[in-house]
């Protein structure tokens, strides 16, 4: 197994494991990846996280104490015994503020390589504003517009915008949870002059980077605010409780500047052992809680943005990125976000052993009736038409479990656990839901998938795109094509599908299939389905 990751020719296999290290000032991370070298793309496997706190150096001479580095050592070597056990091919690892700004910080790097095997990257903060920026980038789709990145760690912030182009301005900070709770020693409930003192001195630390930001963006551009990393997943565990959302993941949830101010006048409140016993809120983050959210509140607020979005993908995914780019496997990291939401579906399809041929079929036929119904339905977007995509290549997953009359639910549980990058949690649901049915029966008020839906919109858009999956998913019937050329014709009262058969070939089974669902299928669409096959009626009319 190579150590850096960045010599020796990749193996031949379709599937290559690399597992990417992050040593922070608060905990050791380490995300285990399956890439794969024919999509150009990759999946989590597994995650770790080590609470070690390099951050907390030696008060005389700034140096990482022993008992840090010991601790260091232990999780790194937890890290690379799971790394091998995965069989990986290469281990990427960065250390980031903590140990570049402690004396005795490449000692401690040198002692990692020398003990277990692996070199570790001094990474400076402009060099882990972009690998933070390149995770963000592996899972978010910025459509043209510009984003504002925002990672809080424990000794240092990113704050990195980005557009559809490139990097406009990458900074890091030397302000951190861990660093402000260790250099002034809040650890318990603050005054409110505690507190307005903590805010000052955090917005003179951000306000340089805030105003390169400022000078960068165009006049008119308001960029989205992305947050990541420990605090910010922290903070909106805490919000999500609060607020009663039922998301599985944090990942895509949105919260406003308002709910953040408001949870951080009770949290300055609080003392450590109150902290503990929070709800949603770990316990080896509640010491440095309240001075990571004071961080991000006044980042908001010195920014002006009133609503964040957060991502879970940061340093760890960023280093995977980067290490698919220096071996080929992403030849242009923009064309890699511009394509991340067709990349994801691929990746899932091909995971789950879905016939590409046979979906990629179903999925040109709901595309070609999505197009004939495209007015007639409500107010419809990109998103949309994507969504039918998505849920015909993946409506035949759930023959990975079962082949069997119940594999649509199968489908429905496999797309709605796995990770669909560049989705929205609202997308995510409707996709899940076009696969569940595809086939059987239309939605009722028990199902889960049904219930699953958030709101009304939700609904409204898997009742009107799941008729077109289902007589997309009729018309492919056999493993081989027999539909050459789908056309579709609209009046107030009807549907026509007129299918044109290749040359020989045959369609009375897919007729038939037609026919059986048209009871699920008329009410959902509105209309009656008539069905025409061309060459019989060519044939009529020429007789």
């Amino acid at each position: 197994m190579a150590s850096d990751g960045t010599h020796g020719a990749l193996p031949l296999s379709r599937e290559v494991r690399v597992a990417a290290v992050d040593i922070g000032t608060n905990s050791v991370h380490m995300v285990l990846a399956a890439v794969d070298q024919q999509l150009r793309s990759f999946s989590v496997l597994t995650t770790e996280k080590t609470p070690v706190r390099l951050g907390e150096r030696d008060l005389e001479t700034g140096d990482l104490t022993s008992q840090a580095m010991e601790r260091a050592m232990q999780a790194l070597n937890h890290c690379r015994q799971l790394a091998d056990s995965h069989g990986s091919h290469a281990v990427v690892g960065v250390a980031t503020s903590a140990v570049r700004e402690a004396g005795n910080g490449r000692e401690f790097l040198a002692l990692v390589e020398q003990k277990l095997g692996f070199q570790v990257d001094l990474v400076d903060g402009r060099e882990e504003a972009r690998l933070i920026y390149l995770g963000v980038l592996s899972a978010m789709d910025f459509a043209g517009a510009p984003h504002l990145i925002l990672d809080i760690g424990g000794g240092s912030t990113e704050l990195i915008l980005a557009d559809s182009h490139d990097t406009r301005s990458l900074s890091s900070l030397r302000v951190g949870a861990v660093r402000l709770a260790q250099d002034f020693g809040f650890y318990g409930a603050l005054t409110t002059e505690r507190v307005q003192f903590l805010k000052t001195f955090i917005q003179g630390m951000l306000e340089p980077a805030v105003c390169k930001v400022q000078q960068r963006l165009a006049v008119g551009e308001s960029p989205v605010l992305v947050c990541t990393s420990g605090t910010a997943m922290a903070i909106g565990s805490l919000l999500a409780l609060r607020l009663g959302t039922t998301s599985r993941s944090l990942n895509g949830l949105r919260f406003g500047l308002g709910h953040v101010q408001e949870l951080m006048q009770e949290l300055v409140t609080l003392d450590v052992e109150q902290c503990r016993r929070l709800p949603g809120l770990s316990e080896r983050r509640a010491d440095i809680i309240v001075t990571g959210g004071l961080i991000l509140e006044t980042a908001m607020e010195l920014l002006n943005a009133q609503e964040m979005v957060l991502c879970k993908r940061a340093l760890r995914e960023g280093l995977i990125v980067n290490w698919m780019l220096r071996h080929n496997l992403i030849v242009d990291r923009f064309a890699y976000q511009s394509n991340i939401r067709r990349r994801t579906i691929l990746h899932q399809a091909q995971k789950y052993g879905v016939d590409r041929e046979r979906a990629e079929r179903v999925a040109r036929h709901a595309l070609v009736l999505f197009e004939a119904c495209r007015h007639d339905l409500d107010p419809v977007t990109a998103e949309a038409r994507e969504l039918l995509w998505g849920a015909a290549m993946l409506h035949a997953c759930g023959r990975h479990i079962s082949s069997v009359g119940g594999y649509h639910k199968h489908s429905w549980y496999l797309v709605r656990h796995c990770t669909l990058l560049g989705y929205s949690e609202s997308e995510h649901l409707i996709l899940a839901a076009l696969v569940r049915y595809h086939r059987r029966s239309s939605p009722r008020k028990r199902h889960e998938a049904w219930l699953s839906l958030q709101d009304a919109g939700q609904q409204r858009c898997v009742q009107q795109l799941s008729p077109l999956l289902r007589i997309a998913v009729a018309l492919d019937r056999r493993p081989q094509a027999v539909v050459e050329r789908l056309d579709v014709v609209l009046t107030a009262r009807t549907m026509t599908v007129r299918l044109t058969p290749f040359p020989g070939a045959n369609v009375s089974l897919e007729c038939w299939s037609l026919d059986n669902c048209r009871t699920e299928i008329e009410p959902a669409l509105g209309r009656k389905l008539r069905v025409e096959v061309v060459e019989a009626l060519a044939a009529a009319a020429a007789g």
